[in-house]
Order: structure tokens, then C-alpha cells, then sequence
């Protein structure tokens, strides 16, 4: 779909409206360039497009092929292809959205082919044709308009990444643990990103050197710095993921440590509790059978209290000594290791 075409000749637009398509073909012999915006375009539209410009049938094809990464082509003459990524933060999924430009740029025309709602060049388009010193430069001040927009879109993502990376930092360094899955997230997201950013920063310097006219390329390495920059952020933020990741995985693993000691005490106390109670569930056990000696014999409360209670307290007092030569014995031991050679 046409969203806009216009002829610019002296860094004007000689049109208010849109021109037809042929006409704007034809006019490329007039002097100026024309500047055709296309959204979301079909093979089609893509072959008449081809027909009226001349344009390479292999740029077509690659145009219409979706790419990961940005980068740039060179085709007879002094054609080119750039293809270039938009970003947007979504910050309530926490997630990066990409969309793509590609630009056909020749110094008598420039076609724009965008790719998904978040891809725009409606502001390049606007800021150019305010300023017409810039506009009068050619065809690739369109290239240098369309790069500043996108890298200035680069920050609030930036920006976007940075909350959600200072929030789960302070989560993890204040002793908590944080969703595993959310840091994952959080640097998958960084790492696409980077490769968005990344190979864009060699298109730039080769746009600075080769397609830009002398008076653009002040502005051009401008975009350039603001690139690395934000190149340069984003590194650190992938960076920064990565050992809020591993210091997670150690809180979580304190969290586990802790966890287990408090159930190997739990587990420590019901055993003494077992302990305990199996000699004395086994006296009461015994004593609780109808035995005639015991009938005959244990038939007073004397009897009751020597051998039932009796029973019972010499049971606890050989348990007693028998734990306190178990802790005895194992507190030698330890003694006797740490006193080793070598040994603190």
C-alpha cells in the first residue's frame, strides 16, 4: 500500500498531495528525487514498483524477505538496499518488539518498505521538509532522517530495559530471590536487541563513507555516536543480566540451604522424640500383659511404682548416659581433627 509519494526538487516538495506513481517515475528526469512510502507492500505492488524504478529484481526478493538483522546491500549502479530494525519496549510484558524498514536508495529516488504497526518514517518525512537545507542535499539525506528516528526510538527501550534490570537487581541484592524465568526473559530480550543494534553500527560508518553527500555527514556521525551509546548500554545490560542471573542461582541456593537445615533439625528432634519413647513404649508394652507372675506379684502401688515407674526411669537414665557418650565421643573427634597438621 502508497502511503506517500513526492517529488523533491531544490528541498521542496513541488506537490501537497500524493503524485500517481508513473508520474513520479517519469518525473525522476526532471531533476530532485522522489520519495515513495510504502506500507506492507505484495509481490505486485513490488513488480510495477521494480518495472517504473529499474530496481534489481534480487533487491526486490530480499526485500520481501524477513530479516533478523539490519544490514545493507549494493546493487548495479548505485543502488542499495539498507534494512534497518524499529524498536519498541513493551513494559507490561516486558518485551521488545521489532519491526523493519528496508530502503531502496539511488540518488534520483528513495523507496521505503515498512514492515509492521511500529515502523514508521512519517517524522523523518516531516522534520526533512522543515528543513529544506537538509532536504536539498539528496536522496540520502532521506537515509540520514529515517536513521536518526530510528535510533532516537532506541532510547526509551533502553530506558524500558534499565527499570526492569534495577528492579529485579534490587530484589536479588537485597537477599530475595527473584523469578529465574523473568531474568532469563530479561536477557533474552537484551540479547535481541543487541543484535539490532549491534551490525547496525557498521551500516552507519559505511553510510557515512559511501552514501552520504559531504554536507550529511556531520549529521550522519552524530546518529553514529548516539549509536554506540546505546551499543554500548545495552552490552552492559546483557552483562549485568548475566551476574544478576548467577547471584540469583545463589540466593536461591542459600534459600534451599536453609531450607534443609531447618528440616534436618525438625527430622533431629523427632528422632530423639523416637528415641525416647521406643524404651518406654516397650516397658509399657510389657508390663501391660496379663503375665500371672505379674498378676501375683505387681498388685500394689509400691510394686506399681518399682516396677512400672522403675522401670521406666532406669530406661531414661541408661538412654540419658548413652546419648551424652555419643555427643562425648563425637566432640573428641572433632577435637582431634582440627588439631591435625594443617588444620586451623
Amino acid at each position: 500500500m502508497i502511503i506517500d509519494c513526492a517529488h523533491y526538487v531544490d528541498g521542496r516538495r513541488r506537490d501537497e498531495g500524493p503524485v500517481p506513481l508513473q508520474e513520479a517515475a517519469a518525473r525522476r528526469a526532471e531533476g530532485g528525487f522522489v520519495w515513495l512510502g510504502l506500507f506492507e507492500p505484495g509481490e505486485e505492488e513490488l513488480a510495477q514498483v521494480r518495472q517504473l524504478f529499474g530496481l534489481h529484481e534480487l533487491a526486490v526478493k530480499d526485500a520481501l524477505t524477513s530479516h533478523r538483522r539490519p544490514e545493507i546491500e549494493s546493487y548495479e549502479g548505485d543502488l542499495r538496499l539498507v534494512i534497518l530494525r524499529t524498536a519498541h519496549y513493551d513494559d507490561t510484558r516486558e518485551a521488545v518488539d521489532f519491526c523493519e524498514i528496508g530502503v531502496f536508495i539511488e540518488p534520483t529516488f528513495v523507496i521505503t518498505i515498512r514492515r509492521g504497526m511500529a515502523s514508521e518514517t512519517h517524522k523523518a518525512r516531516k522534520l526533512l521538509e522543515q528543513r529544506p537545507d537538509l532536504l536539498a542535499a539528496g536522496s540520502s539525506s532521506v537515509l540520514w532522517a529515517i536513521l536518526d528516528e530510528i535510533v532516537d526510538d532506541y532510547a526509551p527501550v533502553v530506558a524500558g530495559l534499565e527499570r526492569d534490570i534495577d528492579e529485579i537487581e534490587a530484589t536479588v541484592f537485597s537477599g530475595a530471590a527473584a523469578p529465574t524465568e523473568r531474568i532469563y526473559s530479561l536477557r533474552g530480550e537484551a540479547t535481541g536487541f543487541y543484535r539490532a543494534v549491534h551490525p547496525l553500527v557498521a551500516i552507519v560508518d559505511a553510510v557515512e563513507r559511501t552514501v552520504a553527500v559531504p554536507k550529511l555527514r556531520p549529521y550522519v556521525r552524530d546518529v553514529y555516536n548516539h549509536l554506540l551509546f546505546v551499543e554500548e548500554e545495552v552490552a552492559d545490560q546483557r552483562d549485568l543480566l548475566r551476574t544478576v542471573l548467577e547471584a540469583n542461582m545463589a540466593v536461591i541456593s542459600v534459600e534451599q540451604t536453609k531450607v534443609g537445615v531447618r528440616q534436618n533439625s525438625t527430622i533431629q528432634q523427632l528422632t530423639v522424640l523416637a528415641t525416647i519413647f521406643l524404651p518406654l513404649t516397650f516397658l509399657t508394652g510389657f508390663f501391660g500383659q496379663n503375665f500371672g507372675w505379674m498378676v501375683d506379684h505387681v498388685d500394689s502401688f509400691a510394686a506399681f511404682l518399682i516396677y512400672g515407674v522403675g522401670g521406666l526411669v532406669v530406661a531414661l537414665a541408661l538412654l540419658f548416659s548413652w546419648l551424652r557418650f555419643r555427643m562425648a565421643k563425637t566432640d573428641v573427634s572433632a577435637g582431634g581433627q582440627s588439631a591435625l597438621p594443617g588444620r586451623p
